[in-house]
């Protein structure tokens, strides 16, 4: 789920209630015409795969858009061997120019249905696949800001200019750690790299014989290694003298957030981060190379991911305190059993809408709506992010989906290959090899009114640990929700019980 420090703010601005729109069904006139091309200047190829137009009536560029939380109409469709510099059209009746592949889409309102006059537009090219991001991803291409005219064919967009790279912003104190991935680099067919910023605390540089535990942060959906970057050494209590050197790791993938495991379509994700990424860690940084001196935490779905690494390596890391995890049992996935016959993610088995989030106890998003609005939007998005960590790839190529992007309909048979990703049920099938291994480790925070609806599945894992007779705490915090789950003492007593787990291992700290 979303990282951490987005603002329940943007929230409170999320429709009701929000549709898809195939365009195909408009009437025969096309009220809007938009010719677009591209530049041999941004690309010397044809070009398969999608384009946008993206409007909006706020000071700010169009492509910095669609907001997931406040839409404005975005338009997107796919094209097949487009040519540079070959004009097509984007309109919005029945007609199709020449090179689009497929149904235009559009967000949250039908393409004909509004009247755009006075929007500002810029169309946009997702050259980079590997970017999930469409405006902003460096390699993506997009045109100058138009305004739209009266209905009609518009002034042709071209699109020119390319997102450029985007260049960490190291400080005296934090840097960026590239590791090549070999196991990644196999998968993908070419070179893939692991991304994090590494802070060091302030006596890093006074101390040159001195070594450190490690804390291993893994944002949520939408962050990555830049989220914690300092320009300042991190504020450390030292409690006993222990100062940690922070990683901030990356888990953005084209197809989402990949939750450090290793998937079918996003590949060994979990496996590059052990056998590739902690040695290049461990030998350029002063860390204390134990499992005794590692600590991994993280928040949603930075939180789940935490948590797998624990489970899944425990002899690598030495505790993890995991805050706000998406769904670790998959009979409660925010309110949903995946296992059970004739389950539809889009209503209750009462027939009514189901909600995906809420704001001080009033719905703020409906699961329908927000599919949707990534259906439009293309791969990347949080709810597509789950099938493609979890799903077996299909036969074209892409992650199997789990339910009807139409009806709802969960598709039980792919949910039942999901099982080895589901947390809860991973520790009951395994909890004689697990538990010498995770006694002391495991630490999970969620709030009894979570934004997102994931206090279920936290509290069936709680009675599920409490009955395999563990140590492990979890602990549901009233009136506490996605956002306010983790104020500073929360945050305070984390890292003191990161020390005191340190100092049981490690009493002269080394």
């Amino acid at each position: 789920m979303p990282q951490f420090a987005r603002t329940i703010s943007i929230l409170c601005v999320i429709a009701v209630a929000m549709a898809t729109f195939g365009i195909g069904a408009a009437s025969a006139a096309d009220r809007w015409e938009f010719p677009i091309k591209f530049s041999k200047a941004v690309r010397a190829t044809p070009y398969s795969g999608r384009v946008y137009l993206i409007f909006t009536k706020r000071d700010r560029e169009p492509r910095l858009g669609p907001s997931w939380f406040s839409p404005e109409l975005f338009v997107s469709a796919e094209v097949k061997n487009w040519a540079p510099d070959t004009s097509l059209t984007l309109a919005s009746g029945a007609s199709s120019s020449p090179g689009i592949a497929g149904t235009l889409r559009s967000y949250p309102e039908a393409f004909y249905s509004l009247d755009l006059s006075g929007y500002r537009v810029q169309a946009v090219a997702r050259f980079n696949a590997w970017q999930r991001e469409i405006g902003k991803g460096e390699g993506n291409a997009f045109s100058a800001t138009g305004t739209v005219e009266a209905e009609g064919r518009q002034p042709e967009l071209v699109i020119n200019s390319l997102v450029p790279k985007h260049e960490f912003q190291e400080t005296q104190w934090s840097k960026l750690l590239k590791v090549k991935s070999q196991l990644l680099s196999d998968f993908y067919g070419h070179d893939v790299f692991i991304r994090a910023s590494v802070t060091v605390p302030i006596s890093y540089s006074t101390s040159p014989d001195r070594r450190y535990p490690t804390i291993f942060e893994i944002p949520g959906f939408g962050g990555d290694h830049n989220y914690r970057a300092s320009a300042q050494p991190p504020a450390e209590l030292r409690q006993d003298g222990v100062e940690f050197i922070r990683v901030m790791l990356d888990p953005a993938c084209p197809l989402g957030h990949h939750v450090f495991a290793d998937s079918a379509n996003n590949g060994p994700r979990g496996q590059s981060l052990i056998d590739d990424f902690l040695p290049a860690f461990d030998k350029q940084y002063r860390s204390i190379a134990k499992p005794t001196a590692r600590f991994v935490t993280g928040h949603s779905s930075g939180g789940w991911s935490s948590l797998w690494i624990q489970v899944t390596y425990p002899d690598y890391f030495g505790g993890v305190w995991s805050t706000a995890p998406d769904p670790v049992d998959f009979r409660d996935f925010q309110r949903i059993n995946l296992y059970a016959a004739n389950e539809n993610m889009y209503s209750t088995p009462e027939g009514n809408p189901r909600p995906l989030a809420r704001i001080g106890g009033q719905v703020r998003l409906w699961y329908k709506g927000f599919a949707d609005m990534e259906w439009a939007l293309g791969s990347g998005g949080q709810l597509h992010s789950f099938e493609a960590a979890f799903s077996p790839r299909g036969e074209d190529g892409k992650p199997k989906l789990v339910w009807d992007r139409e009806s709802g309909k969960v598709f039980t048979d792919v949910t039942k290959t999901w099982e080895k990703y589901d947390i809860r049920l991973i520790l009951e099938s395994n909890w004689k090899q697990l538990e010498p291994k995770l006694r002391g480790k495991l630490h999970i925070f969620m709030g009894d009114q979570d934004t997102f609806y994931l206090e279920g599945a936290t509290v069936l894992l709680k009675a599920s640990l409490a009955k395999l007779g563990s140590d492990a705490r979890v602990e549901i915090i009233p009136g506490r929700d996605h956002f306010n789950l983790v104020p500073p003492e929360l945050q305070d007593r984390i890292r003191s019980e990161m020390v005191v787990a340190f100092k049981k291992s490690h009493p002269d700290g080394r």
